[in-house]
């Protein structure tokens, strides 16, 4: 894949991952990163540090992740709040010293990701019931509900806080789809659950430049016709304006109820389609393969199931670089 292609390869990276492991993604021909920062300290000589080491394995840091956007001080309006604001304001200024232009978040402080992990095809992957969360997983996770007005209301404050600072800095600040894209989970409501929930943080951003999507293929493939718009749909619109800052690259077998995630080979999204369609919509940035499942032998950082998947990403990225480019 040539160097210059606009999708920017990268794959979702632990601050303190290992010289191993940074030495087997540069063999791999991956060039670009998502730093997972997790709660480290956000300033700049810490970020700097690490920065500079992935680039002596020739890997540039392009999408920064810090987790004080996480605390429940933040998503549930709590006391406290601002103190991580503050910190996660901090991280944005460091990312933008730095020149790691997007920074991706989410908001659901009550969320299951999964009820269980299957064999598909021989590897194991993680799946999703909505029956077997209703009846078996889902509990109160707090000591009372917290309906859609009240998460609108806390998600509203943190933006306001944060989209003129990540602006400022020149960081693009990409938000996540809730996985799985259920209304009410343990007793909180989720906002991205569809097209509107996006629309209308769009419409709160107020034209902030620093306000964008973070696409995840698969969670957007869960939800099916229920998200309003599909995923060909989000890059149309989003894409074709310029707001879709990263993408998460993943594929499921089928829409919700009932889904497993899967190899980006083996669902039921034509994951060519999307990837033509990002690239004709002009997308810019970092793409990652996501939820990568796990094939014989893998452990730690599953590296034969990554391998596969960028193997099977760069390949359509080249073609998709060489037919729109003719085109």
């Amino acid at each position: 894949m040539s160097d210059d292609s606009p999708i920017l390869l990268a794959h979702v990276v632990a601050w303190d991952a290992g010289d191993d492991d940074l030495q087997f993604l540069r063999q791999i021909g991956l060039r670009h990163a998502r730093l997972n920062y997790g709660e480290q300290d956000p300033h700049i000589d810490r970020l700097r540090a690490v920065q500079q080491r992935f680039e002596t394995f020739g890997i540039r840091i392009v999408s920064g992740w810090h987790f004080a956007y996480r605390s429940l001080r933040v998503q549930l309006g709590q006391d406290g709040r601002d103190e991580d604001i503050d910190t996660y304001r901090t991280f944005l200024r460091s990312c933008g010293e730095l020149g790691i232009g997007v920074a991706p978040y989410d908001f659901h402080p009550a969320n299951t990701y999964t009820t269980g992990h299957v064999e598909r095809r021989g590897y194991t992957a993680r799946e999703f019931s909505e029956k077997d969360f209703r009846e078996r997983v889902e509990e109160p996770r707090f000591e009372r509900e917290y309906d859609a007005a009240e998460i609108w209301q806390y998600y509203t404050y943190f933006v306001d806080a944060t989209l003129p600072v990540a602006a400022e800095a020149g960081v693009k600040m990409s938000l996540h789809p809730d996985d799985p894209p259920l209304a009410m989970m343990n007793g909180v409501a989720k906002l991205f659950v569809d097209y509107e929930g996006y629309r209308r943080a769009e419409q709160l951003a107020k034209g902030s430049p620093a306000w964008g999507v973070r696409l995840c293929v698969g969670t957007w493939s869960e939800g099916g016709d229920a998200m309003g718009k599909d995923t060909l749909g989000m890059i149309e619109d989003f894409g074709r304006r310029g707001k879709i800052y990263e993408v998460d690259f993943r594929n499921v077998s089928s829409p919700m109820p009932h889904f497993v995630e899967t190899f980006p080979d083996d669902g039921y999204v034509d994951m060519y389609a999307v990837m033509r369609a990002l690239r004709s919509a002009g997308f810019r940035g970092p793409l990652v393969p996501d939820h990568i499942p796990k094939l014989a032998g893998d452990a730690g950082m599953n590296r034969a199931g990554i391998a596969y998947c960028i193997a099977y990403i760069r390949a359509l990225i080249e073609r998709a670089d060489a037919e729109v480019g003719q085109e």
